[in-house]
């Protein structure tokens, strides 16, 4: 089995006795579009948070054989761990590009980081090229649409090398074309990489999700092909009552951004 995945075993997050996270386990393979979804307070930004450091955790949550909980955030995001949040933290006065070589120097030496350079690296040209933004190379952050200040921040954790990506809500607020684009963008990136996406957008985990797993009251309520959570009565409980519910009920509530 490839080293670069996600294993998390009995992870668990309490605030103030408030357990959000409750002893969850889960694998994620590189190639797998891996989708987080249940309804609002279920613990699926609070999972990623404690993956990437943001807040204490118990267990374990095991990155390329490396347990990840107890390290300082900026020690996970070495190990090649990459989180964005629900805004785009970009800089806006500075161009696409100056954001991606900044971004890029954050694994580059105080030397190189000093030394003028008479080009573009190469591999911020290739972070441009596979988010879309090469056309866009010299504007300012500042005046990206909404979607592409998203793709920028993907951009900037791919000049870093992220081998892990976590993604908290990417197309909250996106047209119709930049969520398609966004989903495009995702299934290029999940090549070779291990990438999780926290969603509440249901047509969009339908249209792009590799595999899902469903969060509810911090337990793993179910997890499987779209299909699968689909047609799991425990999720459609959830998402719309108790009681029985037909198929086509749940597809359409489930579908609709419950």
């Amino acid at each position: 089995m490839n080293a670069d995945y996600l294993e998390l075993t009995d992870l668990t997050v309490s605030f103030d006795g408030f357990v959000a996270v409750d002893r969850v386990n889960l694998s994620v393979l590189p190639g797998d579009l891996r989708f987080l979804i249940g309804p609002n307070g279920a613990g699926k930004t609070t999972l990623i948070d404690a993956v990437s450091g943001l807040v204490p955790a118990t267990g374990a949550a095991r990155w390329a054989g490396v347990d990840l909980v107890g390290r300082k955030v900026h020690r996970i995001a070495r190990l090649g761990v990459g989180r964005t949040f629900q805004t785009a933290t970009v800089f806006e006065e500075l161009t696409v590009t100056q954001n991606l070589d900044i971004a890029a120097g954050a694994r580059r030496g105080v030397l190189a980081l000093a030394r003028r350079r008479s080009r573009v690296p190469e591999v911020v040209v290739e972070a441009m090229e596979t988010v879309g933004l090469t056309e866009r190379a010299d504007a300012l952050a500042g005046t990206l649409s909404h979607g592409q200040k998203q793709w920028l921040e993907i951009g900037m954790l791919l000049v870093q090398d992220a081998k892990l990506l976590m993604l908290d809500e990417p197309v909250a607020g996106m047209s119709s074309d930049e969520k398609d684009e966004t989903g495009r963008l995702l299934q290029r990136i999940a090549t070779g990489r291990t990438v999780v996406v926290v969603e509440h957008d249901m047509d969009f985990m339908r249209a792009f999700a590799t595999s899902v797993t469903v969060l509810h009251a911090g337990k793993v309520l179910a997890e499987g092909s779209v299909a699968q959570v689909q047609a799991d009565l425990r999720v459609q409980e959830v998402y719309l009552g108790p009681g029985r519910h037909s198929q086509a009920e749940a597809e359409a509530v489930l579908g609709e951004g419950a």
